[in-house]
């Protein structure tokens, strides 16, 4: 949970809107927003690698003639202002004609207005909160929303764990975790589930213990958790630290190599909607994650998996367009429909969501498995 298309080569000095820069030179210049450090650089730094690799991999095959991809990254450091800076500087200054990016929801809500007014093309690759696509016509997102994973999740889950009482933990001072926790709500009131507790916590909480003592007093059949991934690996260990031995499901925080890294054991069963899996036979998931690990000596993660894909998209639609404004772009990003892609077969819809299959899975001996 994503590249953006560009002009062609920057003309220093240039005045005036993206959309009056047709296309021209050897170098289509895109730009990218990563969380490359704070407190969601587990999320950014596999994006900008899954993301870097997809442009190599599409200048080698020559799919623009004469022309590559040159991609512009800058790190928003996890803010929203460093976002807003960022998306300022690659709009105005680099010119660039699409931006991946940003890697939070809470930075995307503050920075793509700028992009919005200024015509350039967004595709978020990471941002599942509501009210993304809605500020403007020129923001889409590859990254499913969590009003599409988190329901999923409940109902694989319902099903497979009889849980009838179940206990809430979010972060309440983020657009992703409120976000996320609005819809577990929903779902479980929907399946009819019993929440008998309901806690919250904020960024940089170090204890959470008064909490999940809370919880643990409840007595609930399971907990769900909306949390990015430090917090919730923080959120598994406490609870386990209290001897609560519950399943703990969440959502899209928890889809990231370092929840395991940094919970170890307490992350073991950790339930979580995702939008991929790794494990995922497509003949472009068999390409994607075997390079990813050759270059990286890692594997790649959802985030890198959205990165990767929306390199692709842009490319394809850039193909389609057969020019690098960014009418074109966002015109033929519209239109895409039934593109075969690490994350699945892929489309957007009208209100430029992303239309392919979610999954469950689990954290098993340390890695993710599909939930069964």
């Amino acid at each position: 949970m994503l590249i953006a298309a560009a002009t062609a080569v920057v003309l220093a000095g240039c005045g005036g809107a993206p959309d009056s820069q047709p296309g021209q030179g050897n170098e289509i210049v895109v730009g990218a927003v990563w969380s490359l450090t704070g407190h969601a650089a587990l999320y950014g730094t596999p994006q900008k690698n899954a993301a870097d690799l997809a442009v190599e991999e599409i200048n080698a095959s020559g799919r623009f003639g004469g022309r590559t991809i040159r991609l512009v990254t800058e790190d928003d450091r996890s803010t929203q202002e460093g976002a807003i800076a960022a998306v300022d500087k690659l709009t105005s200054r680099d010119r660039v004609v699409a931006i991946l990016g940003p890697t939070l929801s809470n930075s995307a809500k503050a920075a793509d207005p700028i992009a919005q007014e200024r015509r350039v093309v967004v595709l978020a690759v990471s941002n599942t909160a509501d009210g993304i696509v809605e500020i403007g016509d020129y923001v889409f997102r590859n990254s499913l929303p969590e009003r599409v994973v988190q329901p999923n999740t409940i109902r694989t889950t319902l099903s497979a764990l009889r849980y009838k009482r179940v206990a809430v933990l979010y972060g309440d001072d983020d657009a992703f975790t409120k976000s996320g926790y609005d819809v577990f709500e929903r779902a479980l009131d929907e399946a009819g589930i019993e929440v008998i507790s309901t806690q919250t916590f904020q960024k940089n909480d170090n204890d959470l213990l008064p909490q999940l003592t809370r919880i643990k007093s409840a007595a609930p059949d399971a907990i769900v958790v909306s949390a990015l991934g430090e917090e919730a690996a923080l959120i598994m260990t406490q609870a386990r630290q209290l001897g609560m031995t519950m399943p703990i499901i969440g959502g899209n925080g928890f889809n990231s190599p370092k929840l395991v890294e940094l919970a170890g054991r307490a992350a073991e069963g950790a339930i979580s909607g995702a939008a991929w899996f790794i494990g995922n036979e497509r003949p472009e998931n068999q390409k994607f994650v075997p390079a990813y690990r050759a270059r990286y000596g890692i594997d790649p993660d959802q985030f890198a998996a959205q990165a990767y894909a929306g390199v692709y998209l842009l490319a394809e639609a850039i193909t389609r367009a057969n020019e690098t404004t960014p009418a074109a772009i966002r015109d033929a990003l519209a239109s895409l429909r039934g593109v075969s892609t690490v994350l699945g077969e892929f489309s957007f819809d009208e209100q430029r969501n992303p239309v392919h299959d979610p999954v469950v899975q689990m954290v098993r001996d340390g890695r993710f498995e599909l939930f069964r």
